[in-house]
């Protein structure tokens, strides 16, 4: 009908390559904060095609940088800053995994249980977003929500799907206020992911004025 067919317009506008590029681009060009960063890392890392996209902007930017008036490279030209393909290629090895070399191996986080089948692991960084790790095992489902500003997800490991698609490793889903799902995990190997939300989660449905208060106590507790 109408109404889901505007719906899921909403979540491809949302989704569509010029918000994930506009990420990417703000990584390229220095301007996120310690959060973001590290979660475009991890996008650029995993997904070959972003990474090429990175590496054309980082391009770019260095182009504009040897055009600027006054500013003049010591000792390098500004071709040394410009990657190629093949340093992309180079940089895919367990030693690159940026969230491994901050948290160290993902195997032994010691992961914080908040329902049954649902783990997560609070990455410390001084940044006003909140960056976590999430753990589904095989078919737990997270109850439907919406957030009070933008989430970022990017799957780790395994998979989730929800009203709108189903996500693998490498893929990247933005959602914001107008956006309500009800991810569900891989039934055979679960997934990780990688969160980011700019604010707290809004759930609906039956216990939905339960779990919005005992959201609102945690944040006390942050």
């Amino acid at each position: 009908n109408k109404s889901n067919f505007k719906q899921n317009a909403k979540i491809f506008i949302m989704n569509t390559t010029a918000q994930k590029n506009e990420l990417i681009f703000g990584y390229s060009s220095g301007n996120l904060g310690e959060a973001k960063s590290l979660f475009t890392s991890m996008y650029l890392y995993l997904n070959s095609i972003a990474a090429k996209k990175a590496s054309i902007f980082d391009n770019m930017l260095a182009q504009n940088f040897n055009e600027l008036e006054g500013i003049h490279p010591k000792k390098i030209k500004y071709t040394d800053c410009i990657k190629s393909s093949d340093s992309i290629d180079k940089n895919k090895n367990t030693s690159n995994n940026p969230l491994n070399r901050l948290i160290g191996d993902i195997n032994n986080i010691d992961w914080k249980t908040v329902y049954k089948g649902f783990k997560e692991f609070k990455i410390p960084l001084s940044d006003n977003d909140s960056v976590k790790l999430i753990k589904m095992d095989p078919g737990t489902s997270v109850p439907l929500h919406s957030h009070n500003g933008k989430e970022y997800i990017l799957v780790l490991d395994g998979s989730f799907c929800d009203e709108y698609g189903e996500y693998n490793k490498g893929d990247m889903q933005i959602n914001d206020q107008q956006i309500k799902h009800n991810p569900t995990a891989n039934n055979l190997n679960g997934c990780i992911c990688l969160s980011i939300t700019e604010n707290d989660v809004v759930f609906f449905g039956k216990f939905g004025s339960a779990l919005n208060l005992f959201t609102f106590i945690k944040s006390f507790f942050k």
